[in-house]
């Protein structure tokens, strides 16, 4: 089985407006529905959950998902506090058991906010993942990177040839995401991304080339951007 868990419980603070942001509009179309509809053609994704607010179950059910037509199997799952409790609640959606440990299950994690990502890079994440313990896509980075101290000041220039930044989907072996977030939650430690907690836990992540146009959409600047890139997409 290979579940798909689309985040999509932000508030939308940056974007500075009433509706949250994975509900705003993209093209006559809401930025969450243009990531559905990339995961639900690809081929090796067997059912999707996505990962609301508690008081949008019904918002979702009624004015996303409905005018959507998607062919998968999907389920709402109410979102937690912190992106990590979201996702968290997402995998005990998918297998509750506290003893899983079918090694065979692949789940997929990527943010809502996510609209341009395509079929075949979240297959290569997949494929990728059934390889080792878990699979992202990233981007080399290309400007020059420095590191500094409190007071703003360069400490040092970063080999940039060796720093990529981090992107969704990131896909792994469902038993061993789900050991990495329950170890992060009883030890109270919060990662930026769900790589970071296998990382934490000794997995090896491999990191497979994205693309600058899988973009995650947060701010108003970020909004302008998507819609230049559906115009020359």
């Amino acid at each position: 089985m290979i579940s798909a868990i689309i985040v999509a419980g932000g508030k939308g603070i940056r974007m500075n407006d009433a509706a949250r942001k994975q509900y705003m509009m993209l093209a006559g179309r809401p930025i969450l529905g243009h990531t559905l509809a990339a995961f639900d053609s690809c081929r090796l994704i067997d059912e999707i959950l996505i990962v609301v607010p508690n008081d949008d179950m019904d918002f979702c059910r009624t004015e996303i998902l409905a005018s959507l037509n998607l062919q998968k199997k999907i389920q709402l799952v109410s979102g937690g506090k912190k992106r990590q409790d979201s996702v968290y609640n997402g995998l005990l959606a998918i297998h509750n058991k506290a003893d899983y440990t079918d090694k065979n299950d692949i789940v997929v994690i990527h943010d809502g906010v996510r609209p341009f990502v395509r079929s075949d890079r979240i297959e290569a994440c997949i494929n990728a993942a059934k390889e080792t313990d878990g699979a992202i896509l990233g981007i080399s980075a290309f400007d020059t990177l420095k590191n500094v101290n409190n007071e703003d000041v360069i400490e040092e220039t970063l080999d940039r040839k060796t720093v990529w930044l981090a992107q969704t989907p990131q896909a792994f072996k469902y038993a061993l995401i789900r050991k990495a977030h329950e170890d992060a939650k009883s030890n109270g430690f919060t990662g930026t991304d769900d790589a970071s907690l296998v990382e934490r836990i000794g997995g090896n992540v491999k990191i497979i080339n994205g693309s600058r146009h899988n973009i995650k959409i947060t701010t108003r600047d970020d909004l302008l951007l998507a819609e230049a890139i559906l115009m020359v997409s």
